[in-house]
């Protein structure tokens, strides 16, 4: 394994954190702008054990050495990356952010009252979910800005090979508003390929249709209701499990994104774009439209990729393997930029 060049290391953590990132973005547009985000934060855990998950490796006495140091350094650089998201774009941090891998609220709660992220205000939709490993999706939404007017959690059911239930996260939906307009939110974090993209391959196509019953529930109620499903969804565009979501009323803005070159994670050599953000369709209405997509863009800046070696590009994780690297997350982050017209 190539070892972390230290060149990387010494610039990433003084030079990008200390230095170039010391003053705060403030928020500077004046113009009705706003993006939407969403963030796998990479197990994104405390130091204390908690019996009741399988969050072992995450503790001082682990063999990944989890102190407080090093959680208090992932913090500060995890809020240093979600200010910048869309800055350049619309001089102006993110209203929503979805995040998934988060262990807990007290983690939460300890990033958005970190350095970089204590100024926006952002509120915070959490639920514990049943995932066997501790982890759970939630919502940052600024509270100047936004409101939120209900959220639930919607358990999704999967089995195991010998029919007994395998936990996994919950769906987190809420319903917003802002500047008068009401929309909703799905937060996701579907199963994982790791014991096989096709074998597992059906445990994701179950909970993309229970995104969409949970869509039929709120359109029966309105049918112009805004909509909008954000995750990692551990496939790709181009998966049949998303594909399911596009043929049942959503536009997939991330489609163009995943290329030879770019997408949000890498794996072997290869990029998947598992992070996406798609919209119901009223979002895309040329007319009369209060709240009209923009564009979708993944959130690569070369502060947050590897610098050298054979993974030159890829996300600077936090962990890899087993080796602590000192990095953001093995995602990049991805947004959606919105106008307000009415």
């Amino acid at each position: 394994m190539v070892p972390k060049p230290k060149v990387q290391k010494l610039l990433l953590d003084y030079f990008v954190i200390y230095k170039a990132l010391t003053p705060v973005f403030m928020d500077t547009s004046t113009e009705r702008h706003y993006t939407f985000a969403f963030y796998n934060l990479e197990n994104l855990f405390d130091t204390v054990d908690d019996p009741h998950t399988l969050d072992d490796d995450f503790t001082e006495t682990s063999d990944r050495k989890w102190n407080e140091k090093r959680f208090r350094k992932k913090i500060k650089k995890l809020g240093s990356v979600i200010q910048q998201i869309g800055y350049e774009e619309i001089g102006f941090p993110p209203v929503l952010v979805g995040v998934a891998e988060v262990e807990n609220n007290y983690v939460l709660e300890q990033l958005v009252h970190s350095k970089f992220l204590k100024q926006k205000e952002y509120g915070i939709v959490h639920f514990e979910s049943p995932d066997e490993r501790g982890i759970d999706t939630a919502l940052l939404y600024r509270k100047k800005y936004c409101t939120v007017l209900n959220a639930k959690a919607h358990p999704v059911y999967l089995e195991t090979e010998t029919g007994e239930r395998d936990y996994t996260r919950d769906i987190l939906c809420a319903k917003l508003e802002l500047e008068g307009h009401p929309f909703y939110v799905l937060v996701n974090h579907w199963p994982s390929r790791r014991a096989g993209v096709k074998e597992t391959a059906p445990k994701r196509m179950v909970v993309a249709k229970k995104n969409i019953a949970i869509v039929k529930n709120i359109t029966a109620e309105n049918p112009d209701a805004r909509i909008v499903l954000m995750g990692d969804f551990n496939d790709d565009p181009e998966s049949e499990s998303v594909q399911h979501l596009v043929a049942n009323g959503f536009y997939n803005p991330m489609e163009l994104l995943l290329t030879h070159e770019s997408g949000s994670l890498s794996h072997k050599g290869a990029w998947n774009l598992f992070d996406q953000l798609l919209v119901s369709h009223n979002f895309m209405k040329p007319y009369k439209n209060p709240f009209a997509f923009e564009e979708a863009s993944i959130f690569n800046k070369r502060h947050l990729t590897e610098y050298e070696g054979r993974r030159k590009g890829n996300p600077f994780r936090t962990f890899l393997g087993r080796r602590y690297a000192g990095g953001f997350s093995d995602h990049f982050p991805i947004f959606v930029r919105f106008s307000m017209n009415g």
